[in-house]
């Protein structure tokens, strides 16, 4: 007997009389993650229950007794904590933000910044790594700066997967359910308190949808949910895991991401303008985007797509092709058949959207094309990210040189307090006031590090060295004992690590680039170092592999087989469960933050950010954000960014490097100590190191930037589009429809540059130009001379291009240019031609296969 049919079902909430409701308020805004005020106020109901719920405020005032909860009113040093941080929040909402003084308050700009995971809080598991906690620390900022930002991503009813390890020291995975009614979050209802639902129907597949809210300090996060009852079991699993399942369940969790996203905002009444695809798993929104356009306005693809594309923002993470999803043809014909059809594209042409070059049938289909070709600002997450993009991605612009793609970068950055110690943020507001809070990218704050007494700086290190110390005890005898180990190996836990000796930390996703084990190349070389009695160190080790990946997960074994020497025993601890919370306490406590990806695989990475807020000094690779923190004085960069073909060579010379570096700088710079026991050149160290990084790698900075270079301009050309009724959108749309079709008979006759072999610095070289442009008016050409130093191979290096004017008709549609180069650099010069069509108000355009060079 099917007795669901007969249940009945109701949520019990915890009843709070009026004096104790801006508890619940507190609690269902994640903002108090990153308020100490309001952590200590829950803290201060029940200390083992905080810890037991994974700091999770609600599940907590759920388990409460209603006794315990009114007997709070009677506590009048409670009640005047709630009211002080209750008083915080409402202030925070109601200030006048940064968005809002510089950034034209007025303006009619609403972002949507899509994720397939979130890592706001370690309560609130529906993150696995990186990609999600940028994506949390997004929001916060956005939500500190008051950008008009909503954030779309899913909600996961197990998560990221929960990791334990077995006497082996081999990764177990397991699932536990998330009970969203214990969660901080609200499900979206109508104004007859129905849940909303929106439904989408692809292929084979119809599956309805509910909405939950988690309130971001300004910011709220809308995510999707496909567990409802009236949803086949299959379907129901859509939402399940993170990362889980097959090529099936990823296309179909992101049409939910990317589909579902733009019509759960629609059902909300919210219709983003800017629309941010964080990672390629979103770029099916913009396809949506283009169909509802075309519905409500009657426009056809190609133009619907102009205003998309300019109203649309994308960062690539990934600097490997293999971390990028691509998708079979035949998985697309099933799910979106009927789907292109109604955007009145063949299926080529369809296909064709995700390929860098698409009259190749053999390529698969990629998301991240996907997302390059439909967004009008796309960027890496540093420097040298953003080069390496540019190298993976430059078949999509066949025609243009590498330094001209349109594809930038934005460094990425953490949230300075969500990562920032008590103990270090209680120091600064002594020594720096609280201007660094307001505005943590002004680098005049920061010098003034250089004021506060080394010995106070000392001290708060120790403070925090100390709290990991015991964090990592705690956190060992809990492991033990689940495996069950003896009495005697459970009272050796609490004597591992030194709360005094210089702490290395190592933790990340053990993905095999990363190599974890790098440092345990030379075991005995490796224990002279850590058993060295006069100057001793130690490692604390943590992260996951994905649960396919099993050359990570045998990283893991090792490191843990290591530690289990007796001669590591006391100096080497790898903690399990890898989580926000787990990383809070190891970027706040450790001295020296280990990073040995192999370049250039590390996008950016940020732990090491988050290091640097809390005075500890980073010892990486140069590679990701490393390349432009690393200034010589602030910390130590291992090897000087070389790129080897032969990785067990690199593995070798990079791993003597670490031995080196720890052996004759890193541990005597540590325990080079004066009469008074102070560090003063480590001291040094550590204020280079604040003083040039924090003002730069914080999301403050980073979302400001996304603002100013991302968010603003494709806000200001999408409406320059759609104004007028989209009269400049149609215009353009037409206006390539003719240019394109007589661009073929476009050709160039002749190019010179009237110069002698050699010419002096500073002279200035006339160039002309004969084109013929057929039926093609010159003012619809833009026609360039592209010219710059040559390289080894006789191609021109970081070129920069000229205009050249229109002189005379030649007669017969042929037409004479001229212009004059400036030689600004000695070397060998080379120098081309291009012309690529023009549009009267948008300046110079370019796509793939209408650019032609002379």
């Amino acid at each position: 007997m099917d007795f669901t049919k007969m249940l009945h079902k109701f949520t019990v909430v915890p009843s709070l009389t009026d004096e104790l409701v801006a508890l619940q308020r507190v609690a269902y805004n994640i903002w108090w993650c990153w308020e100490p005020d309001a952590i200590n106020l829950f803290r201060r109901l029940d200390t083992e229950l905080w810890e037991a719920t994974r700091h999770n405020p609600v599940e907590m005032l759920g388990i409460l007794q209603q006794t315990t909860l009114e007997s709070l009113k009677n506590d009048e040093g409670f009640m005047a904590h709630l009211a002080m941080v209750d008083e915080k929040l409402s202030d925070y909402l109601a200030e006048k933000t940064w968005f809002q003084k510089t950034c034209n308050g007025s303006s009619q700009m609403k972002a949507a910044y899509f994720s397939m995971e979130f890592g706001l809080h370690e309560s609130l598991p529906v993150y696995s790594g990186g990609l999600g906690i940028l994506a949390g620390d997004h929001l916060k900022s956005a939500s500190d700066l008051g950008l008009p930002l909503v954030g779309v991503g899913l909600l996961y009813r197990q998560g990221y997967f929960r990791q334990y390890l077995n006497n082996e020291g081999w990764q177990q995975e397991y699932y536990p359910e998330n009970d969203f009614y214990n969660l901080p979050l609200t499900l979206e209802r109508d104004a007859q308190g129905t849940p909303l639902s929106i439904e989408l129907d692809f292929g084979p597949r119809r599956f309805k949808v509910h909405i939950w809210r988690v309130q971001v300090g300004r910011v709220p996060l809308y995510l999707l949910d496909t567990n409802l009852e009236e949803n086949s079991p299959d379907d129901r699993l859509i939402t399940a895991q993170l990362y889980g399942g097959d090529q099936e369940m990823r296309i179909l969790q992101e049409i939910l991401l990317g589909i579902g996203g733009i019509r759960a905002l629609r059902a909300l009444g919210i219709i983003p303008n800017v629309c941010h695809m964080n990672e390629g798993h979103a770029a099916f929104l913009a396809l949506e985007r283009i169909l509802l356009l075309m519905e409500k306005r009657g426009v056809r693809f190609n133009e619907a797509l102009e205003i998309v594309r300019a109203g649309n923002v994308f960062t690539t993470h990934t600097p490997v092709e293999a971390g990028i999803d691509h998708f079979p043809a035949e998985l697309l014909d099933r799910y979106f058949g009927k789907y292109y059809r109604s955007l009145g594209l063949s299926r080529d042409d369809f296909l064709g959207l995700g390929r860098q070059n698409p009259k190749n049938p053999q390529e698969t289909f990629c998301m991240a094309v996907l997302a390059l070709k439909l967004a009008g600002h796309a960027n890496g997450v540093s420097e040298l990210h953003g080069e390496v993009s540019r190298k993976m991605w430059k078949n999509t612009w066949p025609e243009l040189p590498e330094e001209q793609l349109p594809l930038t970068s934005i460094t990425n950055g953490v949230h300075t307090r969500t990562w920032m110690s008590n103990h270090m943020a209680s120091l600064l507001v002594r020594y720096l006031g609280t201007r660094w809070l307001d505005d943590p990218t002004d680098h005049n704050v920061w010098r003034r590090v250089s004021k506060i007494p080394d010995a106070e700086l000392w001290r708060t290190r120790q403070s925090c060295r100390e709290k990991l110390v015991d964090f990592a005890r705690k956190r060992l005898k809990e492991q033990l004992v689940k495996v069950g180990a003896t009495v005697k190996e459970i009272a050796t836990a609490e004597e591992v690590l030194d709360p005094e000796v210089l702490t290395i930390g190592f933790a990340r996703r053990f993905a095999t680039y990363k190599r974890g084990t790098l440092l345990m190349r030379d075991l005995d070389r490796l224990a002279r170092i850590l058993n060295n009695t006069e100057m001793p160190v130690q490692i604390i080790f943590a992260g996951k592999a994905h649960p396919q990946d099993q050359e990570g997960k045998e990283l893991i074994r090792q490191i843990n087989q290591i530690s289990d020497l007796e001669r590591f025993r006391h100096r080497i601890v790898f903690i399990e469960d890898y989580d926000m919370a787990v990383a809070r306490h190891l970027v706040q406590g450790v001295d020296v933050w280990l990073n040995t990806p192999r370049r250039p695989l590390e996008a950016s990475g940020t732990s090491g950010m988050k290091v640097a807020f809390n005075g500890g000094l980073n010892m990486s690779i140069l590679d990701g954000w490393w390349c432009e923190g690393y200034q010589g004085n602030n910390g130590w960069a291992i090897g000087k960014g070389e790129v080897y073909e032969d990785t067990e060579y690199q593995n070798q010379v990079e791993s003597r490097a670490i031995y080196d570096l720890l052996e004759k700088e890193i541990v005597p710079h540590f325990y080079d100590r004066g009469s008074d026991g102070i560090p003063r050149s480590w001291i040094a160290t550590m204020k280079a190191s604040m003083q040039s990084l924090c003002p730069v790698f914080s999301t403050d900075r980073m979302v400001q930037e996304y603002a100013g270079r991302s968010y603003t301009p494709s806000y200001q050309q999408w409406k320059q589009l759609v104004d007028d009724n989209l009269a400049l959108a149609l215009d353009l749309a037409r206006w390539k429809e003719r240019t394109f079709k007589v661009w073929p008979l476009v050709r160039i006759e002749d190019a010179s540059a009237q110069v002698a072999d050699a010419v002096a610095v500073g002279s200035l070289v006339p160039v002309s130009a004969k084109v013929f442009l057929g039926d093609l008016p010159v003012e619809d050409v833009a026609v360039e001379g592209y010219f710059g130093v040559l390289d080894s191979t006789g191609n021109i290096q970081g070129g920069e291009t000229v205009p050249l004017e229109s002189v005379t008709p030649a007669g017969n549609g042929l037409y004479l240019f001229s212009g004059t180069i400036e030689c600004r650099f000695c070397g060998r010069h080379g120098f081309m031609l291009r012309v690529m069509p023009r549009h009267k108000v948008l300046g110079n355009v370019y796509e793939p296969g209408y650019l032609l060079w002379g």
